[in-house]
């Protein structure tokens, strides 16, 4: 019985996790460039009372013997990095990535930072920068008096200034890319660091090198689906539900055991 209750226990405890991350999915369903996580479950250690293939007689072999699991922990969270769907909203400075690849921004301790989210603004010295106030990298610094700016898909940026009718190249935006982008560390902030996991950053103008295009004028929306979230919010539900009836079923029997011998 006190096996039972522990197994519950675990199963419990790693619903309870699902449903966090769930939660958090749920609760950024509107952020700009976000990325949904999903669960990684794996079973526990096995008591081996019977080990499969032992000798049950001098010429015959256990076929399966006898395993008792120890519960179920969550080994980690994974990231999903399936493209979000574009929303159109006509400013010049949001730029959607198309494809593959981040944005590369420099955090105030010296960091590098990387992100899909591209609702760009100016400072005051006229460079472009995050919601946050975080410099590309590389930067891109606009001329005074500008009229209007133009980001090519290829990521040359052209603009038109004050007193003159022709467009002035000022600049190339360049995308990161990573071998294995689950392995990111997620900062915050629509942020994430570079791991030993995620492997270096490899820098390339948009379209080149595998990496997307860009698209002014959009911005990349969150890859939750609301529906989805919350068909497995029920099923974390459910399973909860079970594991803490193995608990009152466990505690019923010891009961009985303890009241009636």
């Amino acid at each position: 019985m006190h096996g039972a209750l522990f197994v519950a226990k675990t199963g419990l405890s790693a619903q309870d996790t699902s449903l966090k991350v769930i939660s958090n999915n749920l609760a950024n369903v509107s952020t700009v460039g976000f990325k949904k996580d999903r669960v990684v479950f794996e079973d526990l250690m096995y008591q081996i009372q019977r080990q499969p293939g032992a000798q049950s007689a001098e010429e015959s072999q256990l076929p399966s013997g006898l395993q008792l699991g120890s519960g179920v922990r969550v080994a980690g969270t994974q990231k999903l990095f399936q493209e979000g769907e574009m929303q159109t909203t006509g400013e010049a400075f949001d730029i959607a990535i198309a494809g593959r690849g981040f944005w590369q921004v420099t955090l105030p301790n010296g960091d590098t930072g990387y992100t899909r989210q591209g609702q760009f603004q100016l400072n005051s010295d006229n460079e472009i920068v995050t919601s946050e106030g975080y410099l590309l990298d590389p930067g891109l610094t606009l001329p005074a008096e500008v009229q209007s700016m133009t980001v090519g898909v290829d990521g040359i940026v052209s603009v038109i200034v004050q007193g003159s009718a022709a467009p002035q190249q000022v600049g190339q935006l360049q995308l990161a890319d990573f071998v294995n982008p689950q392995g990111l560390q997620a900062y915050g902030q629509n942020l994430y660091l570079e791991t030993a996991a995620s492997g270096t950053p490899t820098l390339a103008n948009p379209g080149e090198g595998g990496t997307g295009q860009l698209r002014q004028g959009m911005l990349e929306g969150s890859n939750v689906n609301a529906v989805e979230e919350l068909v497995n919010m029920i099923t974390t539900q459910r399973a909860y539900e079970m594991n803490s009836k193995v608990i009152s079923t466990a505690d019923q029997m010891l009961s009985y055991v303890t009241q009636n011998l």
